[in-house]
């Protein structure tokens, strides 16, 4: 238990000797820090004073004073900060407020911490200090004490020592804490973070806009009325954050609420606009230094005031709980990567509807990259690229995304780029000579000027998208960085200094168009290709489009997180991938597509580097894929396996690095297992392991360690793969098609019997996945009506009544409509191998998060959740379910969902031992240990009182530690190798 440091006693007394001079409204926020704030967290281990010099973006402490918006509110006081990462704001007040009651500060502090994001934040004049939960959405309405999770008083500091310290000290911090207890803390309801907020409020503007533009424009497209709406939401986003950053004029847009024509304003206020700015976001007249046409559209809509009271009146303090100050580029970009998930259509009479993008929908969504892995892509990458060299070096680099999407990994490469050059420049003796580069702003501290960010905007950062909406979402968020920490005084002195404004235009470098189809498409006279087809194609000529950097080889870095989509959604352009790409597959998902396109566009030793799904690493379709790069330099992969990477989506992702140069022998590999470190990079320095590229299977990929592989080697040496064992294959068991009409109770059954005793032929027992337990054998009352494509129905009268209840939706099945099956039969009744089912077998269901293994003697038929292996083999049954065998499982099939995907073509390959003649004791100790755990777990059914369960619990707990001991045997293990598939199968 920690116990109150001696300063932090004398600070208590302190503060109660002087109680009634502190609580004297004359008394000073300045002085409550300096006398007692700082020492408090000086106390807590927080570096307040700065006395180790670090630069301003990894400070312990950032103080913020300046006035922000409206009613005196302003910017937290302090935040504190962990390696540049922000990890909870403070907010100061002088002794005389009432925390405890006054609604009013605790509404402003919430409103930052939950608009920058962060957890927990904290309020406090020293008499009083609440910790408050900044996870859901703060209303002005609210009392002070909603979201406070802890509230204690100065006399409480000594005695409350060892939680303040244990929570909030950077101790606490470094070592997750911190982080533990605001997951602790997290309420399971009501929590709605800033970014699904603020996604809700620009959809809704986004509906008021397309209905109201779509209805007093009646000649406006579908692509103009996008268009339109979109470049109106992103102006005015852009000139709000701008207010609130202090680089424009608070409170411009509210003003306007009291005007009339409010939509003629903003045009006005976004062409003045384009006189500070110069980016294409205000471009509305042809200039010889802009790279796009001019925007003569969206000046000549008529748009009604109604739409933007709604609109302006909610970004405002005290009505908007945004605070656009701390909202920052990373999750703004968030916001637009869902929304950008949706368009908006036009009916037949010109009414405006929104929708998802059909590509978005058959995706199952839109995968945001978490901050994490932007940031450990970018390190590895362009991280790399920058050490050892100059700014003037540095300048040559070119970092490309080709999905760009809402432009994440290029705002990460930015903002690294902008810390390397900020680094740079004040580590070095003479800056009298860097006026062009950096000034001192408030606080002595160093910052890069607007100059040089567009400079480093310009030369470093390129990206293409096929939607145009996503190409301006990008640039404005980069626009948006860089104005980061800029104000209205700085911009118009460096405007004047360096006689520019201050935005690049980034027509030249953030592109509309297909990375993946190129002009060649056009020679495909097989096409016959229509204006809308090419306008929807989006074909994107590299070579032309860039090119200075193609001249020279390509890109320095290809870095992203490229689609995920099904090429079967993609058939039209199935002849042009089979023609163009290498790494071709019927079923390939796009992403491989992504990964040579990337590579190509690389120079010599040049790195790419993505985040893509895993599949390609054991799936057939990875196959050319896994040819195709195992000639590359492949440097590092991170399998994150069935973690929830991204939210809302299971996307079973990897992170993979690959340099543009002779293939290396072995590739650095990282199975990550828990998402429970602090910083990736440490995490894999500390986890990573070699896999050589000769170990690497021609039908799919095991990424094992050393250790393991050493293992797995020596399992092989003396076995057959599973596949030789059963000298055949496994057979996959039915879907049904529509399972309320083929699927029956005993009742059912039993008066369809009887009314016809001949239907009893076509009635199975049936087995549906969560009956198959371990080494139970399996028993339901369920019922399969086995309905054959050659059935004769008229003959089966009562068998045709029953599905005659349902024939409206056996009729909607596809294969019906398509033809391939009458209405009454099965989808998929397995005629080939249907007999199978009807003898002994070992049934398996086909995800597992532990063994699940049994034997069927009562001609089951089991559903798709269940695979069957045409045996009765109880040697074989006792190594699948034993320890060994979840072991071999985990290293040759899928992860998923916490556990694996026991598809054939993966499990096929684990050793089973070949037997000696002269040792077939082996072979008999495991199969009557089996025939006795069965029997086992039988006789557990019988079982009534909780001793003799117990009693059968014991027993077959020592025949399963019976049976894996067996099998440790069987395959001749040592007792360091027992080890390594005991530490897997730690619960």
């Amino acid at each position: 238990m920690a116990e109150a440091p001696k300063e932090i006693i004398e600070l208590v007394d302190k503060f109660e000797r002087n109680l009634e001079a502190y609580k004297n409204p004359s008394y000073k926020e300045e002085q409550l820090k300096q006398e007692f704030i700082n020492p408090f967290f000086k106390a807590l281990g927080w570096d307040v004073d700065n006395t180790f010099g670090a630069a301003p973006q990894y400070r312990d402490v950032i103080f913020e004073d300046s006035i922000k918006v409206a009613g005196g509110t302003k910017a937290p006081d302090y935040c504190f900060t962990l390696s540049g990462r922000k990890m909870f704001f403070l907010e100061a007040k002088k002794p005389s407020v009432n925390i405890d009651k006054d609604i009013k500060p605790a509404y402003q502090l919430r409103r930052y911490a939950w608009s920058a994001k962060l957890p927990l934040s904290i309020l406090t004049d020293f008499d009083e200090f609440a910790v408050y939960d900044s996870r859901s959405r703060p209303k002005k309405t609210d009392r002070a004490s909603v979201g406070r999770i802890k509230y204690i008083s100065y006399k409480d500091y000594v005695t409350e020592w060892d939680y303040l310290y244990n929570t909030f000290s950077k101790d606490a911090v470094i070592q997750g804490a911190y982080d533990k207890y605001a997951e602790d803390t997290k309420k399971k309801r009501g929590t709605t973070e800033v970014d699904d907020e603020f996604l809700s409020e620009i959809e809704k503007w986004r509906e008021l806009l397309a209905k109201e533009i779509a209805l007093r424009n009646p000649d406006l497209t579908v692509e103009e009325l996008n268009y339109s709406v979109q470049q109106i939401i992103d102006r005015i986003i852009f000139l709000r954050m701008g207010e609130d950053r202090g680089a424009e004029k608070y409170g411009q847009l509210q003003k306007l609420l009291d005007k009339n024509d409010i939509y003629q304003h903003l045009c006005d206020m976004w062409k003045n606009a384009d006189e500070k700015y110069n980016s294409g976001l205000f471009h509305f007249k042809e200039e010889k230094e802009q790279n796009s046409p001019p925007d003569t559209l969206t000046p000549t809509l008529n748009i009604k005031d109604g739409v933007f009271k709604q609109i302006i009146k909610n970004i405002y303090y005290p009505d908007s709980p945004y605070e656009f100050s701390v909202l920052s580029p990373e999750i703004l970009g968030n916001v637009y990567e869902q929304f950008l998930g949706k368009v908006i259509r036009l009916t037949p009479g010109h009414r405006a509807k929104i929708e998802e993008k059909p590509e978005v929908k058959k995706a199952g969504g839109v995968y945001y990259t978490p901050q994490y892995i932007v940031e450990y892509i970018v390190k590895n990458t362009v991280g790399k690229l920058c050490k050892d060299k100059t700014p003037k070096k540095v300048s040559k680099l070119k970092i490309l995304d080709p999905a760009c999407g809402s432009g994440s990994f290029l705002l990460g490469a930015y903002n690294y780029l902008l810390q390397w050059h900020l680094d740079y420049y004040t580590n070095l003796k003479d800056k009298k000579r860097l006026k062009n580069e950096i000034y001192k702003g408030k606080n002595n501290e160093w910052h890069l000027t607007v100059k040089e960010k567009k400079r480093i905007l310009l030369n470093n950062i390129y990206g293409v998208d096929i939607d145009s909406q996503a190409v301006n979402v990008t640039k404005l968020s980069l626009l948006l960085k860089v104005l980061e920490g800029e104000n209205k005084d700085v911009l118009e002195a460096q405007q004047k200094l360096f006689n520019e404004r201050a935005l690049p235009d980034l027509g030249k470098n953030i592109k509309c168009g297909n990375s993946l189809i190129g002009p060649e498409i056009y020679d495909d006279l097989d096409l016959k290709l229509t204006s809308d087809d090419i306008k929807r194609i989006n074909p994107f000529d590299w070579e032309n489009e860039f090119e200075e950097i193609m001249v020279k080889g390509g890109f320095d870095a290809v870095i992203g997180n490229p689609p995920y989509v099904r090429q079967e959604t993609l058939k039209e352009y199935k002849n042009y991938f089979e023609n163009n790409y290498q790494v071709y597959h019927g079923l390939a998902d796009l992403y491989t597509y992504f990964i040579e396109k990337g590579i190509k566009l690389l120079n010599n030793n040049a790195t790419l580097s993505y985040i893509v799904s895993n599949k390609w690493i054991k799936a057939n379709y990875g196959k050319p894929l896994r040819n195709w790069l195992i000639t590359k330099n492949i440097k590092e992969i991170i399998d994150f396996g069935d973690l929830p990477i991204f939210q809302k989506a299971a996307a079973y992702p990897c992170i993979i690095i690959v340099k543009n140069k002779a293939a290396n022998k072995k590739i650095k590999v990282t199975i990550m297992k828990k998402l429970d470190f602090t910083n990736l990079n440490n995490f894999v320095k500390q986890n990573n392991f070699d896999v050589s590229i000769d170990t690497l299977e021609d039908n799919g990929w095991s990424l094992v360690d050393p250790e393991t592989r050493k293992l797995l080697s020596k399992l092989h040496s003396n076995s057959v793969t599973l596949g030789e064992y059963l000298n055949g294959g496994v057979y996959r068991g039915i879907t049904s098609g529509l399972d309320k009409a083929f699927v029956i109770d005993n009742e059912t059954r039993n008066l369809i019997i009887n009314e016809d005793p001949n239907s009893e032929e076509f009635i199975k027992p049936y087995m549906v996945g969560k009956d198959v337990k371990r080494y139970q054998i399996p028993k339901t009352e369920k019922y399969l009506l086995y309905i054959p494509w050659n059935f004769e129905i008229n003959k089966y009268k009562p068998i045709k009544n029953h599905l005659l209840r349902y024939s409206d939706d056996l009729k909607k099945r596809p294969e019906v409509k398509q033809g391939r099956f009458k209405w009454f039969a099965l989808s998929r009744y397995a005629a080939d191998y249907f007999q199978e089912f009807e003898k002994p077998k070992i049934m398996y269901l086909k995800f597992q998060v532990k063994p699940a293994f049994t034997i069927d003697y009562n001609k089951y038929f089991p559903n798709s959740a269940i695979w069957i292996i045409p045996s009765d083999d109880k040697f074989l049954l006792g190594i699948l379910n034993s320890k060994m065998g979840w072991f071999l499982i985990s290293n040759y099939c899928t992860r998923i969902q916490n556990g694996y995907q026991l598809i054939f073509k993966y499990l096929t390959n684990i050793p089973i031992p070949i037997i000696d003649l002269n040792d077939l004791f082996k072979h008999k100790s495991i199969t009557g240990l089996v025939e006795q755990m069965l029997q086992l777990k039988n006789n557990l059914k019988s079982c009534k009182t909780p001793r003799d369960k117990d009693l059968m619990y014991r027993q077959i707990d020592a025949t399963d530690r019976q049976i894996n001991q067996r099998v440790y045997e069987l395959y001749e293990l040592t007792d360091e190798e027992i080890k390594i598939i005991e530490k897997l199968n730690k619960p």
